[in-house]
């Protein structure tokens, strides 16, 4: 068979980045775009990198050491990445390759300059554009010259960055090729980049054109700021001439140089707006060709525009796909769930099952359409309402959507009914026996789910659990379940705003709420202090746990003293808590029960820091506080005018918040038990998948939907390429951070605080449990790796109820999301501690191990000398 080393630009297109590499197959795929010019040119295939490869067998050997460096090892990847660049450029073209580069040069024109541009195979890819991470030549003359960089280019796939890129990303150095694009050089008047969305606010609508004199590595470079438009529909919206004082040009013998501009062209635009107009317009064919937003570089040469290079813009959040072409408003998911992560498509597809609002996929997150919600006054004011108790952010978000006057559609006015969540639910008695009854039936639901479920296989265990999504809901829909939960919300805002207004004390219900009964969470994190308690007594098991690894760690403590109670400890445990884990909305993730060395740094960090019966105690300490501020509540209404009334009014508040406000976190309870029931069930059949040689591995099911698992079980087929893209998008989509709310047009909004009096410097958030605590900051995110000290203040992303067990140990929160009623709210006022909430950026604003001042009553964090 004979190599193909080289291949003319306009022959490849976008299918073959395994042959050209990325950058290869764009400008390919564009030269045949009509009206696209791209400047002639050819690749050099990676057939002709993998030859090179074979020419220096000691390469293979120092990939092997490669692989095996840690990513933040930068001496050892510095030298090993150089001794690999060197080893390459050191290679002798073979004959047939330099041959074969020589014939494509002479048919374009051997005397002409030339760019030779790095193309790897994993670059400009939809998922990862790995800009910046190889090198490209600019005015390249001669045939000699021209071969020499191309071996540069081949040997810039080990550059140090490209090496940390791919350790960092988990990419096998051996899977990515380096393929060269040798295209004729452009003497351009101007050059510069095209986001075909604006790469600020994410808007697909808006194109955002940057441009400078002479070619674009000044730019590239930051060696000059940019002219800067915003166009919009073919209408410049905004634009903003920059001083231009250098430029890059060629120069004649080869190579670039800078040259300073002439003082009076310095201010003028690079671009006349009606260039602007016609670039944007030529970067929307790109666009509409690729199927998604592009960052372009382009060259403007005698009035005419020249596409040097399109790449996806992968730091884009996905849009959910309506297909009306109607706008549309979407609130995430995730920052009311406190799981923010990108959800594999098993996990999005069960949610979507089995919630009661209907919920759109993107970017490996959830989102909830309120378009229609925001679009009649009546409607819109209960949204806001309800969103605005829950995260001020989200609500200020939405009215900066609504605030625009035109986004939004106006409907007629639909009255109550009209509300996003119905009609309110009727009234509950104030009765514990109710709170009981609704455990009980949820407890015997499950029991009969558990059981049911058994009797299933293969076809018709999926069809069981369609009908067992049906009554899924139907528990979570119960009136009296739902009367419940407004009830114990209800009155925990009664008290907040009515003692304020009559004592003048904020947040009163954080400290009456303290040890309320049935909150399945606090009881959850108070619970391993007992564990702690069976274990701290025996120093042969807990020096074992210091170095359990292996996941059948239970199995092994019965040969130890005091070994069986410890299993037994935790095993009843994991019988009662086992189906909790962090981000547990997402089906996928391993449960405690799975994995229960998650479980183990937290145990050994009470056995360490706590006594004996510290788990009664501390429920014990909370509800004396909260009898002793009823008391003292009530004494001071009693001595205001119309005081008896007032303090009535109160008790009845009190006892109603201490007989709901804990069921609060039980339906969440409910839902993750039953998910463990439903993924145990589903893993039977991906065993059986595998055992048939149908799947791979196991959790390959993870990268299904519900929908396309019960095919590949009805038909025993699977596509393993959709698996395989799955798996790539959901490692892009890791690497995105979900907007509170989110457009049709791709526009994140962040929403703000609108407030004033928080002190320089200080970070603003939600207050969720009143108080003022100063302490160390402790950042942490991850559970598993957390090491809290008894008076840290615990700082992370979300919190979740698998967090709870840490909550005993510190003395303070702060996360980036959450809000009034989140489940980390909800238990850092059972447990008394300060939290704040909704601090944007908290874990990178805040350094781990620095002091920070919690004011979780005022709603902001001061970080201390």
């Amino acid at each position: 068979m004979i190599e193909q080393y080289v291949v003319g630009l306009r022959e490849v297109d976008q299918t073959q980045v395994a042959v050209v590499g990325g950058k290869g197959a764009h400008l390919g795929a564009m030269s045949r775009i009509d009206g696209i010019r791209v400047p002639a040119g050819f690749c050099v295939t990676t057939e002709a990198f993998r030859r090179i490869l074979a020419e220096a067998p000691s390469i293979d050997d120092r990939l092997d050491q490669l692989s095996h460096l840690d990513p933040d090892d930068q001496e050892a990847l510095r030298t090993l990445s150089a001794q690999i660049r060197r080893a390459i450029e050191a290679v002798v073209l073979p004959d047939d390759v330099a041959g074969a580069i020589t014939r494509a040069l002479t048919q374009l024109g051997d005397r002409a300059a030339y760019a030779v541009r790095s193309s790897a195979t994993a670059e400009d890819l939809p998922t990862a554009s790995f800009a910046g991470q190889q090198d490209t030549y600019l005015n390249v003359i001669g045939l000699t010259a021209i071969l020499q960089h191309v071996s540069r280019c081949w040997a810039s796939l080990f550059t140090e960055r490209a090496v940390t890129y791919r350790q960092r990303n988990g990419i096998d150095h051996r899977t990515v090729h380096m393929a060269v694009v040798v295209q004729k050089m452009a003497f351009p008047q101007a050059a510069g980049v095209l986001f075909t969305a604006d790469p600020v606010t994410s808007n697909r609508k808006v194109a955002s054109v940057e441009a400078s004199f002479g070619l674009g590595e000044a730019l590239v470079s930051g060696l000059v700021n940019a002219d800067a438009y915003r166009v919009r529909d073919g209408v410049i919206i905004d634009r903003a001439i920059a001083t231009k004082r250098l430029a890059v040009h060629a120069r004649p013998a080869g190579g670039t140089t800078k040259q300073a501009i002439e003082p009076e062209r310095q201010e003028q635009p690079a671009l006349t707006d009606a260039q602007v107009v016609r670039l944007v317009e030529l970067g929307r064919r790109i666009e509409a060709h690729f199927g998604q937003p592009q960052d372009i570089e382009w060259c403007l040469v005698d009035d005419d525009f020249q596409i040097v290079q399109s790449r996806p813009i992968t730091t884009l959040f996905p849009v959910p796909e309506a297909g009306d072409g109607e706008n549309h408003v979407y609130v995430s998911v995730g920052h009311q769930q406190m799981m923010t992560d990108a959800m594999k498509p098993l996990g999005l597809s069960m949610w979507q099952l089995t919630a009661l609002a209907p919920m759109h996929a993107a970017g490996g997150r959830l989102f909830v359409d309120v378009t229609r919600a925001l679009a009649s006054p009546s409607s819109r004011a209960g949204l806001l309402r309800l969103l605005g108790r829950s995260d001020p952010l989200i609500r200020d978000a939405l009215e900066s959507v609504i605030d625009r006057g035109d986004f939004v559609p106006s409907l007629p006015d639909q009255g109550p009914t009209g509300s996003p969540a119905g009609n309110a639910p009727a009234p509950v008695e104030t009765d514990p026996a109710i709170v009981t009854d609704l455990i009980e039936r949820s407890q015997a639901s499950i029991a009969a789910l558990r059981h049911d479920i058994a009797t299933t296989s293969g076809p018709a265990r999926f069809d069981f659990l369609l009908a067992a999504f049906q009554e899924h809901k139907r528990l979570l829909a119960d009136p009296r379940s739902m009367q419940v939960i407004t009830a114990g919300m209800e009155a925990s805002w009664w008290l907040n705003e009515q003692l304020q207004a009559w004592l003048g004390e904020k947040n009163v219900a954080d400290t009456l709420t303290l040890s309320a009964p049935h909150n399945v969470t606090s009881e959850m994190g108070l619970a391993l202090l007992d564990v702690a308690d069976v274990i701290r007594p025996h120093p042969e098991v807990v020096a074992f746990l210091r170095e359990v690894e292996d996941e059948g760690f239970l199995d092994e403590l019965p040969g130890l003293p005091g070994g069986q109670e410890a299993r037994d400890a935790i095993r009843a445990y994991l019988d009662r808590y086992g189906m909790r884990c962090v981000g547990e909305i997402d089906i996928t993730r391993p449960r405690w029960s799975e994995r229960p060395t998650t479980l183990v740094p937290v145990i050994l960090d009470h056995v360490r820091h706590f006594g004996p019966g510290a788990r009664k105690r501390r429920f014990e300490q909370g509800r004396q506080q909260a009898e002793q501020k009823e008391r003292e509540v009530l004494e001071r209404l009693r001595a205001l005018p119309d005081g008896e009334r007032k303090a009535e009014e109160t008790k009845r508040m009190i006892d109603r918040v201490r007989t709901f406000i804990g069921y609060r976190e039980y339906p969440k309870y409910a839902i993750v038990s039953r998910y463990l029931v439903y993924k145990r069930a589903l893993l039977e059949e991906a065993e059986r998948l595998v055992r048939a040689n149908v799947l791979a591995e196991r959790e390959d099911v993870f990268y299904l939907t519900f929908q396309e698992l019960h095919d590949v079980v009805r038909t025993n087929t699977v596509d393993d390429q959709l698996i395989h893209r799955r798996k790539d998008a959901f490692r892009s989509y890791r690497t995105l951070t979900p907007p509170r709310v989110l457009t049709s047009e791709g526009e994140g909004i962040a929403g703000a605080y609108r407030r004033d009096d928080a002190p320089p410097g200080a970070l603003v958030g939600l207050p969720v449990s009143g108080g003022i605590v100063e302490g160390r900051a402790r950042v942490v995110l991850d559970l598993a790796s957390a090491a809290l000290e008894p008076g840290d203040i615990l700082v992370t992303a979300y919190t979740d109820p698998s967090w709870s067990p840490l909550f005993v140990a510190i003395q303070g929160l702060v996360t980036e999301v959450g809000g009034l009623m989140t489940h980390g709210a909800v238990i850092a006022r059972e447990y008394g501690l300060p939290a704040l909430v909704g601090v944007e950026h908290a874990t990178t604003l805040i350094r781990d191990g620095q002091r920070i001042r919690v004011h979780a009553t005022d709603g902001y964090v001061e970080i201390l000398p």
